[in-house]
């Protein structure tokens, strides 16, 4: 996995072009995540970079770390950061230079890039095979009383005389992690901290949803990267000119 920043789905609205098409679009809002902990092959067996973002606070503005646990103190504070929202960890290459940061911003996006988003579902508790797995209701007439969203049968006869693991029933449906790949960065706002991405993203609003680069758009990623980069040292170039 690419370098991500930690953000909260702040809802949806849409953009209108010029030529009146409409797009609809997810917002998020990435304040600069803090890097807590350097993880490194030699010592924990991966390369990866644990981040935090917004801090324990109450309505006055005060820190609310009284209920945190010292071991989570002690974390934050060997990295003399600030206590988070929560920690939140991405796999980086071995020797990126991201390591060496103390905290990463939105700059890392750019219009034009795809990103893959990471949230956790809405929860909508116990739910029956109808709404959970999209069955077929049954008959509503014809001396069907009391069994419109049943299931229906679960299995064969005597043999092989067992429901098999795995069966669609009724159950619990949602609050699970859920991936949109491939989702494209149609605005970013540095002033405000904002993204705006095509299509929608999983959770509720104000739920916390990793963002990082998708690697399955990885040739077109580094294209818009490059032209980016480009397009800096040309403004630069005449800047010294001038």
């Amino acid at each position: 996995m690419a370098m991500g920043l930690v953000g909260q789905k702040i809802g949806m609205t849409r953009l209108i072009s010029d030529d009146g098409s409409i797009t609809p679009v997810s917002v998020i809002k990435i304040e600069p995540n803090r890097i807590v902990q350097t993880k490194t092959i030699d010592i924990d067996g991966y390369s990866a970079v644990q981040v935090t973002t917004g801090a324990k606070v109450n309505k006055k503005g005060e820190a609310k770390v009284r209920r945190v646990p010292a071991a989570i103190k002690g974390h934050y504070a060997k990295a003399s950061q600030e206590i988070g929202l929560g920690l939140w960890e991405f796999r980086v290459e071995a020797g990126d230079d991201i390591t060496d940061a103390t905290s990463v911003d939105i700059s890392l996006f750019s219009v034009g890039h795809y990103v893959d988003v990471v949230g956790r579902s809405k929860g909508k508790g116990f739910q029956g095979g109808v709404k959970r797995h999209n069955f077929q209701m049954q008959d509503a007439t014809h001396g069907n009383s009391i069994s419109h969203r049943a299931i229906g049968s679960t299995g064969q006869c005597q043999e092989p005389g067992r429901v098999f693991k795995g069966k669609k029933m009724a159950g619990h449906m949602g609050d699970e992690q859920v991936t949109q790949e491939c989702l494209k960065v149609v605005k970013v706002d540095s002033e405000r901290n904002i993204i705006l991405v095509k299509g929608s993203i999983p959770g509720a609003t104000k739920g916390f949803v990793k963002v990082s680069l998708s690697p399955k758009k990885n040739k077109i990623n580094q294209e818009v990267s490059k032209n980016i980069q480009n397009k800096v040292t040309d403004e630069v170039a005449q800047t010294e000119q001038a």
